[in-house]
């Protein structure tokens, strides 16, 4: 009976499980996008402080979950694809492009990629706008969450949500759904960084764990 010389530590065995939270809404004239900053393989933390909202243009972001090489492999084919687009019409791409650009890479390479990627941002048709992408899926949505720790604030965002939200507002439910799903699931954690797109351009903001708003539990 053969035995392995170099055999495989349990450890590489196992599937490495990963957790995120991202959430993306919209108001009338743009899209808030959010997410938490923590990268965890497994039982360890990665990265404390990883931007998970990815440029695709000038007015269209992505938030990442899933495998981080993955999604941030998805995000840097779409964000090429779309500058060349984008030169060849003369004009800025559409979020429904953008959209489709990576609903179309997540099913092609379903079967050896792990990410789902929320993409949402402004454009002349439509205005602002939210997508759910995932193996082939997409989807039109006023409101998005993704990752581990969105199955801990479900009941938050279906209660809380509201049309016609003003900017603020929705800045302020983005930030709220992030917080309460930090405190809760394990696998997220960190900063908060959140993404305002409107007619305008994209405006990018970090908020550190100390800011944060508090609720009653803590």
């Amino acid at each position: 009976m053969s035995e392995e010389l170099f055999p495989e530590p349990e450890w590489l065995s196992e599937e490495v499980k990963t957790g995120t939270t991202i959430i993306a809404v919209t108001f009338d004239g743009g899209v808030v996008l959010g997410s938490d900053s923590r990268v965890s393989a497994g039982e360890s933390v990665v990265n404390r402080v990883m931007n998970k909202l990815s440029p695709l243009h000038d007015k269209i972001y992505c938030a990442l979950s899933g495998s981080a090489a993955d999604a941030q492999t998805i995000a840097e084919m779409v964000n090429y694809q779309l500058d060349v687009h984008s030169i060849e019409v003369e004009a800025d791409p559409l979020v429904c492009s953008a959209a489709t650009l990576v609903k179309n890479i997540s099913y092609k390479y379903k079967e050896e990629l792990s990410a789902h990627l929320i993409v949402a941002g402004w454009d002349k048709k439509k205005g602002g706008q939210v997508y759910a992408t995932l193996s082939g899926l997409l989807t039109r949505q006023p409101f998005a969450i993704g990752g581990s720790g969105s199955f801990y604030i479900n009941g938050f965002v279906d209660a809380e949500f509201r049309k016609n939200m003003t900017k603020r507002e929705c800045q302020e439910f983005v930030v709220n759904a992030l917080t309460l799903a930090m405190g809760r699931d394990g696998s997220s954690g960190g900063v908060a960084y959140v993404v305002t797109i409107d007619k305008d351009g994209a405006e990018e903001k970090c908020i550190l764990g100390n800011e944060l708003p508090k609720f009653f539990d803590e």
